[in-house]
C-alpha cells in the first residue's frame, strides 16, 4: 500500500470527540487495507489499560487499537496522567509510573515536561516505522495559550510528524462556530494553515 501521511485529530476542547473519530478513522483505514495505529502522545484520563506485557496506557488508546486490529502498547499512548486527587496525578512513561505530581508543578516544569516529550516523540517515530498511517489524537483543545510553551501534544507533535490535522468540534455545545473560528485564528501562523 502507498505511504499515508498521519493524520491529527485535533479539537476545539475536551470531550468533543476526538478519541472516538480516531477509532472510525483506524478502522476505516484497516478495513481499505492500510495498517494504521494510534497514537496520542498524552492523555489525561481517570482509568486506565493494562496491556497483557503489563504497561499502562488509556482505555481511549487501547479501545482505538482494537478499532486499528493492533495491540495495545505503551508506544500508543507514551504519558499518561491519572488524577489521583483534585490537583495532583500520578505520571505513567512508556507504560510505567515514575512519580506523582501536583499539576501546577508538572505544567510549569520545563526540563521534566522536555524529557517526557523526548520519549513520546521516540514513541511516535518507533510507530511510524510499524505502521501505515499513524492517526493522532490531539488533548484538549488545540488552542491552549496559557500552555503553549510547554505542549508537546497538540501542533508541535503535528509539526514534528508532519500530520495534515483535522479539526473536531461539538455542535451540542454552545459557540461551536465561535470556537472553531477562535481554535484556528490563535494559532501561531505556520500552524493556523
Amino acid at each position: 500500500m502507498e505511504r499515508l501521511r498521519p493524520i491529527m485529530v485535533a479539537g476545539t476542547g475536551s470531550d468533543v470527540g476526538k478519541s472516538m473519530i480516531v477509532a472510525a478513522l483506524c478502522r476505516m483505514l484497516r478495513e481499505d487495507g492500510y495498517h494504521p495505529a494510534p497514537y496520542k502522545a498524552q492523555n489525561m484520563a481517570p482509568y486506565y489499560y493494562t496491556a497483557p506485557n503489563g504497561d499502562r496506557i488509556s482505555v481511549a488508546q487501547a479501545l482505538q487499537a482494537v478499532a486499528a486490529g493492533v495491540e495495545p502498547e505503551a508506544l500508543l499512548n507514551p504519558v499518561l496522567m491519572m488524577p489521583s486527587s483534585v490537583t495532583n496525578a500520578h505520571i505513567y512513561c512508556l507504560g510505567r509510573e515514575v512519580g506523582e505530581q501536583h499539576a501546577r508543578d508538572y505544567f510549569r516544569q520545563s526540563e521534566g515536561r522536555r524529557e517526557l516529550q523526548k520519549h513520546a516523540w521516540e514513541a511516535y517515530d518507533e510507530l511510524k516505522k510499524r505502521y501505515n498511517p499513524i492517526v493522532i489524537e490531539g488533548a484538549g483543545s488545540v488552542t491552549e495559550l496559557n500552555l503553549l510553551e510547554t505542549d508537546f501534544v497538540n501542533m508541535p507533535m503535528a509539526e514534528h510528524a508532519d500530520a495534515a490535522v483535522i479539526l473536531v468540534a461539538d455542535i451540542e455545545r454552545g459557540g461551536v462556530f465561535a470556537s472553531v473560528y477562535g481554535s484556528v485564528m490563535l494559532q501561531r501562523p505556520e500552524h493556523r494553515k
